[in-house]
């Protein structure tokens, strides 16, 4: 629909998968959790499942649109969409994030960091239908942070986080951006320079000059290369220093 306001698209034909059998449903299983094409941002807000899974939902969900978007909008038609400031996409990639992808005879299994490939534009081939996404629900410790013009509106940029411990030494982290780029971003520079660190304040600030230093920000009405620069440090470290704290 985005699209087609947009004129950007411009389908011959339009098909309603709402009575499509199968498409439904959150579930978690072998530490991942499931998310079928038909679930909506606000049953994910929700669900007690997917919110015990995955704290982080509860500060990103909130950030989607307003209450009309969130009860119609999906989580897997956001990712579909592939708008690069969008929260959804965001996430999968920050989550590994797997995408099933499903035509007539066959069917294929798609890492989020390699199914964007620029600005609302993905892997997904004529034909296909994405079908499910399932989340890494392993970490210990989340964070996010976004800034937007208004609440609602997409990201000027946003930062996702999600932190592994050992004996108090991160083991696996995880920085992804949006809003920064033509595509949802990872930023594995900024997570090697925290990796192997006993957590500590002074962690998020090294994480935020690292990403600040790693990327090359596009520029557009809503701000200049140098600004968005300025902000995905801003973003990396408040999201950052979030996941710390909430491993104590």
């Amino acid at each position: 629909m985005p699209l087609m306001n947009l004129r950007l698209a411009r389908p011959a034909h339009i098909v309603d998968i709402n009575r499509v059998d199968g498409l439904n449903g959150i579930h978690r299983d072998n530490g991942r959790l499931h998310v079928g094409a038909l679930v909506r941002h606000a049953e994910m807000e929700q669900s007690t499942e997917a919110l015990a899974s995955l704290p982080i939902l509860s500060q990103v969900i909130p950030m989607i649109g307003y209450p009309a978007i969130r009860h119609r909008g999906t989580v897997v038609g956001s990712i579909a969409h592939a708008e690069p400031a969008a929260e959804w996409p965001c996430l999968a990639v920050a989550l590994d994030a797997e995408l099933v992808l499903r035509r007539t005879g066959s069917q294929r299994t798609v890492p989020a960091g390699e199914f964007f490939q620029t600005m609302l534009t993905t892997t997904k081939e004529p034909g296909e239908l994405l079908t499910e996404v399932s989340f890494r629900t392993d970490f210990d410790s989340y964070g996010f942070y976004e800034f937007a013009r208004r609440h609602g509106d997409f990201a000027v940029v946003a930062a996702a986080v999600a932190l592994r411990f050992e004996e108090g030494t991160i083991s696996n982290a995880r920085i992804s951006l949006a809003g920064a780029s033509d595509r949802p971003l990872r930023v594995p520079e900024a997570e090697a320079s925290i990796s192997g660190k006993e957590a500590a304040a002074e962690l998020a600030t090294r994480a935020a000059e690292t990403a600040m230093e790693s990327v090359d920000p596009l520029e557009d009405i809503h701000g200049s290369s140098e600004y968005r620069r300025e902000l995905v440090g801003v973003a990396v470290e408040r999201a950052v220093r979030q996941a710390v704290e909430g491993s104590a």
